[in-house]
């Protein structure tokens, strides 16, 4: 009689051994362990920036002085507790500077560095990364969802996400918005400053929170803007930032780019960093092309990307967080109905945009790159 085939101490029986794990370099599995785990420790520590600045405990830091837990916590009226375990893990993290005490262990002070109070406490610079942190607690929440997504092939929509995306997204632009646009963007435009300040008739596409019509309605008061946009939860967002301005020349809409007046009365429209989250980019790009006057101007600003894969992964040291980003968010949104393209994260690239904007009667493209550490700007005309 033959013996039983012999089954691993895991497998039922009559079920097949596992093969065993292939042999490895041991180096070379202690270097990847530490990659993988990496990953792991930098989503508890982008966690912990966000209740630093959820907290206001880097604006407490501002100013250079080390401090310790104690002194953070009469600072802040939080528990001193909390604080000394968030203050070591940062300092672990090289956020914070460690200084040693003179009295020995546990004496020492924290320090938040020059370059920090940039990065982490001031929200209104062109270096700032706290938007980035904002929405990570629904993040999470999105996350258990997206397995059926992957499933179906079904994506969440920006209010699926919740109110936060709209915070989020508000907070990742605005530096750029209001420190570059007007000063920078729109003048590199031939001939668009003089024309809205004679006055002019301009869309926003895709507006989100609404800061770039702010903006631009405020330093150009005889023009007249409208925003558009899909999402509920932005434009409540953006209805409340125009309540906290004086402006009588800017009107938000709750409605599709591709349901934009196309009866050629914009001067300009501009899209922010959205269309390649859009399910139709096509329809609304064509949109775009009939809503504009025979001048017209369609300024476009998107995430930079190479045409190819392999020319990302050689050049983009961020590829794998902005491929992570287009599964949870961008790729997502452009997915998020039955016929939509899908684009994700980097599927605007400068060809692709050329191509769709060619394909939708648009005769001239030009590149104009401001060094925009995210974003590539395109000015497209009739």
């Amino acid at each position: 009689m033959n013996p039983p085939p012999a089954v691993s101490p895991m497998a039922s029986p009559g079920t097949p051994a596992l093969p065993a794990l292939p042999e490895v370099d041991p180096e070379e599995l202690k270097s990847y362990v530490a990659l993988v785990w990496g990953y792991r420790a930098g989503y508890d520590i982008a966690s912990m920036i966000h209740l630093g600045h959820e907290l206001g405990l880097y604006r407490a830091l501002s100013g250079g002085e080390p401090v310790n837990a104690g002194e953070l916590a009469v600072r802040t009226g939080l528990s001193e507790r909390w604080l000394l375990e968030w203050l070591r893990g940062q300092a672990g993290a090289r956020i914070l500077t460690y200084l040693p005490g003179a009295d020995g262990p546990g004496t020492g002070r924290f320090a938040l560095p020059p370059v920090g109070e940039w990065v982490l406490a001031d929200d209104d610079n062109l270096a700032t990364a706290t938007g980035g942190f904002i929405g990570l607690p629904a993040q999470a929440r999105v996350l258990e969802r997206l397995p059926e997504a992957f499933r179906t092939g079904r994506g969440l929509t920006y209010d699926d996400h919740g109110p936060s995306c709209a915070h989020k997204v508000e907070r990742m632009l605005a530096p750029w918005h209001r420190h570059a646009l007007v000063p920078r963007v729109l003048p590199a435009i031939d001939g668009l400053v003089s024309r809205l300040e004679a006055g002019s008739l301009v869309a926003d596409v895709g507006c989100g929170a609404g800061l770039a019509l702010i903006v631009m309605a405020s330093a150009f008061p005889a023009s007249q803007f409208h925003g558009y946009d899909l999402s509920a939860h932005a434009i409540e967002r953006a209805e409340a930032n125009l309540g906290a301005t004086a402006l009588s020349n800017l009107t938000f809409h709750l409605i599709r780019g591709e349901e934009m007046p196309d009866d050629g009365r914009f001067d300009l429209v501009t899209t922010f960093d959205c269309i390649h989250d859009m399910t139709r980019p096509d329809l609304v790009i064509a949109q775009i092309h009939k809503a504009l006057k025979g001048d017209g101007i369609w300024l476009c600003a998107d995430i930079k990307s190479a045409p190819t894969f392999e020319e990302n992964l050689e050049r983009n040291p961020m590829l794998g967080m902005m491929y992570a980003a287009s599964v949870l968010s961008c790729m997502s949104s452009a997915l998020s109905e039955p016929d939509g393209m899908g684009l994700g994260t980097l599927g605007f690239d400068p060809g692709t945009a050329q191509r769709m904007a060619t394909d939708a009667g648009f005769s001239t493209f030009l590149v104009h790159d401001f060094d925009n550490p995210t974003n590539l700007y395109y000015e497209m005309r009739l």
